[in-house]
């Protein structure tokens, strides 16, 4: 690693990016993990990697193994279970993958981390608008049958 070099600084700045641009999707639904605390994680664990490849021994594996024990750690920090029901996962599921980029970048595979990016933003954005979708086409006046008495008082009149 040399503070000097254009790939020291090109990591910082794609995981920054990457880390933003997941963290900006859920920030803006209002989702925990916001940008902050995804450019953190995409970028801690590019340093902690990049570290790991530096290392004489060329021990990266035993790093990459240590941060995705600690990433699951913070990921069930996020899970509570409310009322009977988990709450949570996605974003640990996030947090996952956020530390799956930072990986990519601190072994130098930037390309493939931006389309993770992609591919991560898409499945978030893509899967909740199918899930509104749907709930939309199961209400309304298209949800079920209605009789003619109903339609009626709905537009004020008996008939």
């Amino acid at each position: 690693m040399d503070i000097n070099s254009i790939e020291f600084w090109t990591k910082i700045l794609v995981s920054v990016l990457c880390g933003g641009i997941i963290g900006f999707e859920r920030q803006i639904r209002g989702k925990p993990a916001g940008i902050r605390t995804s450019i953190l994680i995409c970028l801690g664990t590019e340093i902690f990697v990049s570290h790991g490849t530096s290392l004489a021994t060329g021990d990266q594996y035993r790093v990459l193994a240590q941060v995705v024990t600690g990433i699951g750690f913070l990921g069930a920090g996020l899970m509570i279970s409310q009322e009977g029901t988990v709450r949570g996962v996605t974003s640990a599921a996030v947090i996952w993958v956020l530390a799956a980029i930072g990986a990519t970048i601190g072994l130098g595979h930037l390309a493939e981390a931006l389309v993770f990016v992609l591919v991560t933003v898409g499945v978030l954005s893509g899967v909740e608008y199918l899930e509104n979708s749907i709930r939309r086409l199961r209400s309304g006046d298209h949800a079920r049958p209605q009789s003619f008495e109903n339609i009626g008082r709905k537009r004020g009149k008996k008939l």
